[in-house]
Order: structure tokens, then C-alpha cells, then sequence
């Protein structure tokens, strides 16, 4: 057939833009593009490890509470025993009993003189105690009243349990007997008490009655005592 130029036309020229020029894309599709199946899981699984973490610190905070309680409760409860296992004799109890007694009263004293308005409302040390755990105020100056004698929390709490276990049968005795009963308490009462948080307490109510406040640490009186101490394997044998 002979060529005819009337027959050719121009090729249109191939691109990929022209393929998909005239297909209709919803606004559906195009939420699917950006939010698809993947990205979903991908938030959702975002969303839930945030809630895991959040659930990992209640349970890390829940279980260190948890671990104090447990600890506090331990010790309180070694206390206790101590306390009942002491083997005084019932003039010695007195004397500590004293002691306790007398320092007790000056820590409730102490705090009713800073707060002068409470003075009803705290009408016990047991209710300061209870109070002082809720209002900031009252903390503030209970706290301040310990630095001031330079006791503990768990010097308190340790002559509390002494003076609930022998409050009702001991005696208190003033100072000029005590010294007349024993010359050095302190060394009775770092040979007699084994507990470390016990004898730390009745040490440090020692010192806040005979020098004001506890000086220095039970450690310190401990090491001074042993130097006092003689050794009788260092001593010379005379013949």
C-alpha cells in the first residue's frame, strides 16, 4: 500500500503522571495513604507502652512504699523484743524509766512552747506524734524541737516502745537517787543492751538530761567507753 501522509499521526509522547491523570482518588484513599493500617498499630502501640510506663512507676513506687513499711515494721518489731528481753533489775528500770520519762515530757513541753495555740488540741505527746504526720506545720516545729536536743525519729520511737512496756510498772526517780543507785549509766546501758537502735535512744536521753542535748554520737560515746574499759590482757603480770 503506498504511503499516505494524510494516514500518520504525531505518537502522543508516554509518561507515568498521564497514566494516573484521569483516575478519580477520593478523600478516603487518600486518609488510607497517610493513616493507614501501619500508622495505626504504630499509635496504638505507641499509646500502650506510655500506659505500661505509667503503670511501671505506680508499681516501682508502690513496691519501695511497700519495701519501707516492711523494713520500719522489721525494726520496730526487733525493738519490741528488746525492750520486753531487757534483763534489769527493777531498780535499773527505774532508773531508765526516769530517763525516758523525763524526756519525753521535754519534747512535749518544747513543742507547746512554739506552738502556744495548739496547746488544747496537743494535749499528749501521742497527739502530737499523730498530728505532726498531716499538718506540715506541726512537723515543722516537732522536727525543729528534735534538732534541738539532737535526737531521731527512731530515738523517739524507741523510748516510746520503752514507755509503753514499762511505764505501768516503773518508778520514776530523781536525779540525786539515780546517782545514788548508779554512778555511770551510760555504761550499764551499753553492757546491758544488745539492740543498737535501743541503746542508741536510752544513750542519747541520757545525754539530753544530764548536758541538755545529745552531744556527739552513740558511736563516739561507745568507743570512749571502751578506752575507759581496762583490758586485762594488756595489763603486766606482777609475780
Amino acid at each position: 500500500m503506498p504511503f499516505c501522509r494524510n494516514n500518520w499521526t504525531r505518537p502522543v509522547p508516554f509518561s507515568l503522571e498521564s497514566c494516573f491523570c484521569d483516575v478519580p482518588v477520593s478523600s478516603n484513599t487518600l486518609g488510607m495513604v497517610k493513616d493507614g493500617p501501619v500508622e495505626n498499630k504504630l499509635q496504638a502501640l505507641d499509646i500502650q507502652f506510655r500506659e505500661l510506663d505509667v503503670t511501671k512507676d505506680n508499681l516501682t513506687q508502690q513496691f519501695e512504699h511497700h519495701s519501707k513499711t516492711l523494713a520500719s515494721q522489721a525494726a520496730h518489731d526487733e525493738i519490741w523484743t528488746a525492750v520486753l528481753a531487757l534483763g534489769f533489775t527493777s531498780m535499773e528500770l527505774n532508773i531508765l524509766y526516769s530517763y525516758v520519762i523525763e524526756v519525753l515530757i521535754c519534747l512535749h513541753t518544747r513543742v507547746l512552747q512554739k506552738l502556744p495555740d495548739l496547746g488544747r488540741s496537743l494535749p499528749t505527746l501521742a497527739s502530737v506524734l499523730r498530728r505532726q504526720v498531716k499538718n506540715k506545720h506541726i512537723r515543722i516545729v516537732w522536727e525543729s524541737v528534735l534538732e534541738e536536743y539532737g535526737l531521731q525519729e527512731r530515738d523517739v520511737t524507741a523510748l516510746c516502745t520503752f514507755f509503753i512496756a514499762h511505764g505501768n510498772k516503773a518508778e520514776h526517780y530523781a536525779a540525786n537517787v539515780r546517782r545514788m543507785y548508779i554512778k555511770d549509766v551510760t555504761f550499764m546501758i551499753t553492757n546491758m543492751v544488745k539492740n543498737q537502735a535501743l541503746q542508741d535512744g536510752l544513750l542519747r536521753a541520757v545525754q539530753v538530761i544530764e548536758k541538755g542535748k545529745a552531744v556527739g554520737t552513740p558511736e563516739h560515746q561507745r568507743a570512749f567507753l571502751k578506752e575507759l574499759i581496762p583490758s586485762i590482757r594488756d595489763e603486766p603480770v606482777t609475780q
